[in-house]
């Protein structure tokens, strides 16, 4: 099935949008801010994703002010982006409040935002979807435009619609006396959090709006993958994990975050070193698959069959 391009004049209170569909998946990427992939659904299905319609999470301040304009805000937005570590304020939450270029391909398209002042980097994201299939593919890039090198990971952020459940495989392979993973938990992440389970072959989060305070781990995610289910909908991404190289946050290429409102689903690249005018890219594999209920977040058996009946 060929793949169709749509600007939407008006998509929730975002603005112009381009819709992206092979008929069986649709994607929306606002063009007006960010850029977001603000909708990733079944055709005429529900988001996937979250919107932040109300734009309750926000940053700014002095400190914005002065190291990128006067009332300079960060937005959350919601839907899929992309960020550059480490994680700092005010530098990672740049105000991507302007117009956003596009290129439309055969398969997709192409967004780039403004070189982003202040942090002197321009990021890009292309979208290519799958003809006859619920797939598509994510492709991140980053330019380093500072006249002085930068390192950084690439960080793909998927703000995920709260109500579901997180899988994510942990590694298993026999290395004897040698630890098999890293864990990296954050200060305000209590392992004995009901929302979050780890078994032995996998580690279960799930997304409660009437939790307490918020929970993030990250993990050295050997599989490439991990997935999210809501309601009838599985979204399932998948990244690359490479040995010898040097990833963020004590060395992991998988993290994820949850607080009352939402789920993040976050692949990270290896840690680049880029020079003036040198670039980077990194890939994710997104698929949305339709099932039959929710398996039990604690039963790694039961966890195990869902994952390899998904189709």
């Amino acid at each position: 099935m060929a793949i169709t391009h749509e600007i939407i004049q008006s998509y929730e209170n975002y603005g112009r949008c381009v819709k992206i569909s092979n008929g069986i998946i649709e994607a929306y990427v606002t063009i007006d801010v960010g850029p977001r992939i603000i909708r990733f659904a079944h055709c005429n299905g529900d988001n996937i994703f979250y919107n932040d319609i109300e734009r309750k999470s926000n940053r700014s301040g002095e400190k914005y002010d002065e190291y990128y304009y006067e009332s300079a805000t960060w937005y959350i937005y919601g839907g899929h982006r992309l960020w550059l570590t480490p994680e700092s304020s005010p530098e990672t939450y740049y105000p991507d409040n302007d117009e956003v270029k596009y290129e439309i391909t055969d398969n997709g398209a192409i967004f780039t935002p403004n070189e982003q002042i202040g942090n002197k980097v321009q990021l890009q994201i292309e979208v290519q979807m799958a003809d006859n299939a619920p797939d598509m593919k994510v492709i991140h890039r980053v330019k380093n435009t500072n006249d002085v090198n930068r390192q950084c990971s690439l960080w793909g952020i998927s703000v995920l619609n709260s109500g579901g459940l997180e899988i994510i495989p942990q590694n298993t392979h026999d290395t004897g006396l040698l630890a098999n993973r890293i864990i990296s938990l954050w200060p305000y992440s209590n392992v004995t959090d009901d929302r979050f389970y780890f078994g032995h072959e996998y580690i279960t989060v799930r997304q409660d709006k009437n939790a307490n305070g918020p929970f993030k781990l990250g993990t050295d995610n050997q599989n490439g993958f991990a997935a999210y289910i809501l309601g009838d909908d599985v979204f399932v991404c998948r990244f690359d994990y490479k040995d010898g190289v040097t990833y963020p946050d004590n060395n992991v290429n998988f993290e994820t975050y949850t607080d009352k409102n939402i789920l993040e689903l976050e692949s990270l690249s290896r840690i680049y070193d880029l020079a003036p005018g040198e670039s980077a890219e990194s890939i994710e594999n997104w698929s949305l698959y339709k099932a039959n209920g929710t398996p039990d977040a604690r039963n790694e058996a039961a966890i195990k069959e869902f994952l390899n009946n998904l189709k």
